[in-house]
């Protein structure tokens, strides 16, 4: 999918699109994206700061997308696990920009050579209008290569014919 339809899908996805969660660039290449998420009256906790489960959902996805679409579609990716830490109360627009570098791409790809899975932890900062980290978010992604199918592997019986 081009980046350019991914982000203008993204940012109307319900999930997004009701948590205020807006994608605002993914590079054609998927090394680069970068998500806003402007507070507003329904996105707000009960203290009138950022809901947390927001500050989630907006880092949630990328990762794994951008690591799919970089190693093509020879490679099982998945989200494994992921973690939050609250560093201050988010307030206004916060932001979280996620870089994928070749040479990390090229590690897993290596990693993932011999049919083994990779399991691979990426970093990102959710910072405020002033460049504060408000959250820092973890993504565990996993990786393998995918098993090729035999040519010769027979088809499935019919279940009717059993």
């Amino acid at each position: 999918m081009k980046a350019s339809r991914l982000r203008r899908l993204l940012s109307y996805w319900p999930v997004f699109l009701f948590a205020g969660i807006r994608v605002t660039r993914v590079d054609d290449d998927y090394g680069y994206a970068r998500v806003e998420l402007r507070q507003r009256w329904y996105n707000r906790n009960y203290v009138g700061t950022h809901f947390g489960g927001s500050l989630f959902a907006m880092t949630d996805p990328f990762w794994m997308i951008m690591v799919l679409q970089r190693l093509g579609p020879g490679y099982l990716v998945w989200d494994q696990a992921g973690e939050i830490r609250f560093e201050k109360p988010g307030r206004g627009t916060v932001v979280a920009e996620f870089r994928l570098e070749d040479a990390v791409v090229q590690e897993i790809r290596e990693a993932a050579a011999d049919g083994g899975k990779v399991l691979r932890w990426f970093d990102v900062d959710v910072v405020d209008a002033g460049g504060e980290v408000v959250a820092r978010v973890r993504k565990q992604v996993y990786v393998r290569r995918k098993r090729a199918t035999p040519a010769h592997a027979p088809a499935l019986a019919d279940p009717g014919k059993v």
